[in-house]
């Protein structure tokens, strides 16, 4: 928990390591507990006296492939500025090139600035490539069944053609 309008008089810098556990929001997205999340957080104000953060975040996470459902290794990386506001008045008002983030209560948790982060930075669909799936996959399919030596099966249509018209056997 951080007061992040402090943070941003004072120029702060926060950094910090999290595992996929210590998010209940994100960990449910992902196929394996294993990961590490790094985050950085740099407060600041600008010429115009408005607090901003800067939100870096890179993760190491596992999530499942939705071709053949085995788990996949994702790199995660955003790096945002957040103007810090109070009111959805305020927000309206922030330049395009920023996000503004609504703060309702001081201190904030930063675990859920990050949380919010991953979810957004992670795709909506991960792919092994395609030759990794069908390498996988094979191993729960049939084997192709072998062609017999020359001997013939007979045809389930024969029956049919008997019953034509002018064919008698």
């Amino acid at each position: 928990m951080l007061d992040v309008r402090q943070a941003a008089v004072r120029g702060v810098t926060v950094s910090g390591v999290l595992k996929p556990l210590d998010l209940k929001r994100f960990r449910p997205l992902l196929a394996d507990d294993e990961g590490a999340i790094s985050a950085q957080f740099s407060f600041s104000r600008d010429e115009e006296n408005r607090y901003l953060m800067r939100v870096s975040v890179e993760a190491d996470v596992v999530v499942a492939c939705q071709r053949c459902l085995e788990d996949l290794p994702e790199h995660l990386s955003c790096d945002s500025t957040l103007a810090i506001v109070w009111t959805d008045e305020e927000a309206a008002h922030v330049p395009r090139q920023m996000e503004p983030l609504v703060v309702m209560e001081t201190p904030s948790n930063l675990w859920d600035l990050v949380e919010e982060e991953l979810i957004l930075a992670l795709p909506p669909f991960s792919y092994h490539d395609t030759d990794e799936c069908r390498k996988k996959t094979a191993a729960y399919s049939d084997p192709t069944p072998k062609e017999d030596d020359g001997e013939e099966k007979p045809n389930p249509f024969n029956v049919l053609a008997q019953l034509k018209p002018g064919n008698k056997h």
